[in-house]
């Protein structure tokens, strides 16, 4: 086959093998040429939001947040590793046999139309794995994505930083995107993206957006991250913050008048200042909290939930933290763990708990009440709400 296409590589196609960039499909290879490209045709039909393969197992698929087996016996082993092979270049190969993982952004031609994957090659028990992402061609906008109306206001922000928290497969991705998007609706700004890989792809529209892909545009993320400042951008998407000079990066663009967004793993919008602090030593904690203090603008912590609704496959629960006096004041005091109280007195602003939030989606019959309680921090506080009793 070749339904596959794929972005222009950093390098020439005859340029050494060596100087290739290793997270990205080569584009004279691709999967759509081997049987596993049947597996992502079944990803697209059922609309599921992962795949997942592994040599000597069934596939399966994520259908509203649940595993389903694909009716297909299991992949052979040698087959998997063959065709996992055939599909890269020899300089992506090899850095799978070093690294032990690839990252792959790739699109399909499937059902008449261009569908993306964000891909995650890695070893396990000495076998590979495909761990597959489906990104969606539309970027939704808020109401569609079933987010609260304070998004909008985050948008309008000239600087700082917004920080979308939440586990891998919890949408956060999806909500810069439609943060991003609607900024490009309205303002003629520059925006910048540093991805790994890129996941959704946007046109300009009011603003000019430059998306470059680490592997592909720049080598790395530290070579992008210095090169920020010099490209001139309103706004900034710096990706995941998993390391102390990604976020020292971050916090330099935000204090110097850009608007930076990004995400970090973390179970809750204060839980993420721990997080934060656990990235640097001990002696520069101090300075960090105060930098924080001033340019947050809003932590947002999701998690998506299955829904009672046929038509809808899962709805995000939503923690919303902003930037306030009482906020600066309790990030100073050292005290981030009493920012549930901050959001519970602010509401009328457009905070919200996760509780918050979870009760509205029981009350708006979006999901079980037994859902809200599995996942909630306190149960016994969802009871309560539930039954009218306030907290």
């Amino acid at each position: 086959m070749s339904d596959a296409s794929s972005l222009e590589p950093l390098h020439s196609p005859d340029a050494a093998v060596a100087a290739a960039p290793v997270d990205h499909i080569d584009e004279r290879k691709s999967i759509a040429d081997t049987p596993l490209f049947k597996f992502f045709e079944a990803a697209v039909r059922f609309e599921s939001s992962d795949l997942l393969l592994r040599g000597g197992q069934i596939p399966k698929l994520r259908l509203k947040g649940a595993l389903k087996n694909i009716d297909v016996p299991p992949i052979d082993s040698t087959d998997f590793e063959r065709w996992i092979e055939s599909s890269l270049s020899e300089a992506q190969w090899q850095h799978y046999a070093d690294m032990g993982s690839l990252d792959l952004g790739v699109d399909f031609q499937i059902q008449g139309g261009t569908h993306r994957f964000r891909i995650n090659l890695f070893r396990t028990r000495g076998r590979s794995s495909i761990a597959a992402r489906r990104v969606s061609a539309e970027i939704l906008n808020f109401e569609e994505l079933y987010l609260p109306p304070i998004m909008n206001q985050l948008c309008e922000c000239r600087q700082g930083l917004i920080l979308l928290c939440g586990v891998t497969g919890s949408g956060k991705s999806t909500t810069i995107a439609a943060m991003l998007d609607k900024i490009n609706h309205d303002r003629a700004c520059h925006i910048v993206t540093i991805e790994d890989p890129i996941e959704y792809l946007f046109e300009d529209k009011k603003a000019m957006i430059n998306q470059r892909e680490v592997g592909m545009d720049v080598p790395d993320f530290p070579t992008a991250l210095r090169a920020l400042v010099r490209e001139n951008p309103d706004v900034v998407l710096i990706g995941e913050m998993r390391d102390k000079e990604t976020f020292e990066a971050a916090l330099q663009a935000s204090e110097t008048g850009h608007l930076v967004f990004g995400t970090i793993h973390a179970s809750s919008a204060s839980q993420a200042f721990a997080r934060i602090y656990d990235l640097f030593p001990q002696e520069e904690r101090e300075a960090i909290r105060n930098l924080l203090a001033y340019q947050m603008q809003g932590f947002i912590y999701q998690k998506l939930l299955p829904t009672l609704k046929p038509e809808i496959q899962r709805v995000p629960a939503v923690e919303v933290l902003l930037q306030s006096p009482p906020t600066r004041k309790f990030i100073i005091e050292n005290r981030e763990d009493e920012l549930p109280k901050v959001m519970k007195e602010h509401r009328e602003a457009g905070m919200q708990t996760f509780t918050d939030s979870l009760v509205e989606l029981v009350e708006r019959q979006f999901i079980h009440p037994k859902v809200a309680q599995q996942n909630a921090t306190s149960p016994e506080e969802v009871k309560m709400r539930l039954r009218g009793i306030s907290t």
